[in-house]
């Protein structure tokens, strides 16, 4: 006697009457005849970029990512530079491959070292092209080192300095006693790319005060004070 066959478990059948389990069918049908067209019509030769890098903008902190739409058959080798030299694969930069048509590179914990010029070079047998993109930094306004407290004497100069940074770079104010400091022949401060000075020539009693530097770009604020003595 032939042994009568165990009905399948609950929700592994399909009616092939359905109207959507056809509808499904075809569309798996008509997508597996596309994939199969595509991989045919690819014909070797040397990669080419079909969609080029664009600058992106990097906010200190945070990630950014630049990517191209590349054709290349067979798959290419793909290597990233910055400023001309290479970028390994790892924490800080990351090669993506997010279809066989885009390559891109994702750079984490962005710095302000991170501004520069990025390429990648795309290779196979038949040959390689490259392309290039900036990734632009902001950095939000900061006093990296504040000015020291001072006590000077009469008649003698006083100077106050502060490291600042940001990206784009900050405005900068001096102010004493909480009011901006109206400069002169004898009073006046020099901003640089990554400090500020405050001088003040011929030292008086009233010159005697607490001093602020401050400094703003469009991600930011930062302050910072000192206090000087006159004797």
């Amino acid at each position: 006697m032939s042994k009568a066959k165990a009905a399948p478990p609950p929700g592994c059948t399909l009616n092939i009457n359905d109207p959507q389990v056809q509808e499904a069918a075809i569309r798996i049908q008509a997508s597996y005849r596309g994939h199969r067209s595509r991989k045919e019509l690819r014909e070797k030769g040397p990669p080419k970029i079909l969609q080029e890098l664009k600058d992106v903008v990097l906010v200190e902190g945070s990630a950014a990512k630049l990517e191209c739409r590349v054709s290349a058959f067979p798959d290419p080798f793909i290597v990233w530079y910055k400023d001309g030299k290479e970028l390994k694969d790892g924490p800080k930069y990351r090669y993506v491959f997010e279809d066989p048509d885009f390559v891109a590179l994702v750079v984490r914990d962005g710095v302000l070292a991170d501004l520069g010029k990025y390429t990648v070079t795309i290779k196979n047998p038949f040959g390689q092209t490259s392309g290039s993109a900036c990734i632009l930094v902001e950095v939000p306004a900061k006093v990296s080192k504040g000015p020291d407290n001072m006590k000077a004497k009469r008649g003698t100069t006083v100077v106050l300095k502060a490291e600042i940074s940001g990206e784009p770079p900050p405005d900068v104010a001096w102010l004493k006693d909480g009011d901006d400091i109206e400069e002169d022949d004898r009073v006046f401060f020099d901003i640089g790319d990554t400090n500020t000075i405050l001088t003040i020539k011929n030292a008086k009693l009233s010159d005697a005060g607490k001093y602020e530097v401050f400094v703003e770009n469009s991600l930011g604020t930062d302050q910072s004070f000192a206090r000087v003595d006159i004797l």
